[in-house]
């Protein structure tokens, strides 16, 4: 049996549906009904703020993924370890950032990723880390200005990122769950195969989808404001922290661990936007 956390975002699900009929999978979510059926899928509902839920959804588990998304409610992690050392769980992959290994990453999010490293490698728990950077999924969140009126606004609008393909990130973490020997004490940087603008994904879309789509840079302040009015100030701040750092060329370094893991190239920009394209309009 492989728990999932996180099964219902955005590389969970994907992870559920590669490991589907193929080993026994139980997805962890508050909601069980927005589990996506499939063959030896079970959906069992629990709470990481909730102690005895995860020990009940971790019963019988030999690895399990381990996604959370809350550095404002840093227990979280500390509860799952704590339950999957009570379950005689075998293997815990974490999802983490590739931040995590720049020194001069030192924002909310990324600090707190780090601290959930730390835990897990302390634990005397088996784990692999999986340190993706961006996910190319991130640019649904311009889908709407796209369609409706054929823009993107961002700031940074050329700060290089190798952005990772979700689906790339699913495969690596569906390996490490079936093959936790191969897997183990090891780290997995993944990005995508070459670093990308959001002014360059910008082109891209704009080529599939055969019509105009501009770029438009957001200022500083707008940013911020969008930010703020979206998330708890201190995420925002976090995410302005980081959005700096790409400035400065930090998040555009490619690692050729996709490919080596997996035997084939990671996808780029180009594949994972022609195979999403409806969602802009296309």
């Amino acid at each position: 049996m492989i728990l999932l956390t996180g099964g219902t975002g955005t590389v969970g699900r994907l992870v559920a549906r590669r490991l589907s009929g193929v080993v026994p999978v139980r997805v962890l979510t508050r909601d069980p009904r927005r589990v996506a059926p499939g063959p030896e899928v079970e959906a069992v509902a629990g709470d990481f703020g909730d102690p005895p839920s995860l020990e009940r959804a971790l019963a019988g588990v030999r690895s399990a993924l381990l996604v959370t998304a809350d550095p404002l409610t840093p227990a979280h992690d500390e509860h799952f370890v704590t339950a999957a050392l009570r379950a005689g769980v075998r293997h815990v992959v974490k999802l983490s950032a590739l931040a995590v290994t720049d020194p001069g990453a030192t924002d909310l999010i990324t600090t707190w990723q780090r601290g959930n490293e730390r835990l897990l490698r302390e634990s005397g728990l088996s784990w692999t880390m999986l340190r993706p950077r961006a996910f190319m999924s991130n640019t649904l969140s311009w889908a709407r200005s796209v369609r409706e009126e054929g823009v993107v606004r961002a700031p940074g609008g050329h700060a290089s990122n190798a952005t990772v393909d979700p689906r790339d990130v699913a495969e690596v973490a569906a390996a490490a769950l079936l093959d936790p020997d191969g897997h183990a004490g090891r780290s997995h940087a993944l990005t995508g195969p070459e670093p990308v603008s959001a002014a360059e994904q910008t082109r891209v879309l704009a080529e599939l989808l055969r019509r105009p789509v501009r770029f438009e840079e957001l200022a500083p302040d707008t940013a911020r404001r969008l930010l703020r009015d979206r998330y708890p100030a201190p995420l925002a701040d976090a995410l302005l922290e980081s959005a700096a750092r790409g400035r400065s060329g930090a998040k555009a370094r490619v690692h050729p661990t996709v490919e080596a893991l997996l035997g084939r190239p990671a996808r780029g920009y180009r594949d994972w936007a022609a195979d999403h394209l409806e969602a802009f309009g296309g």
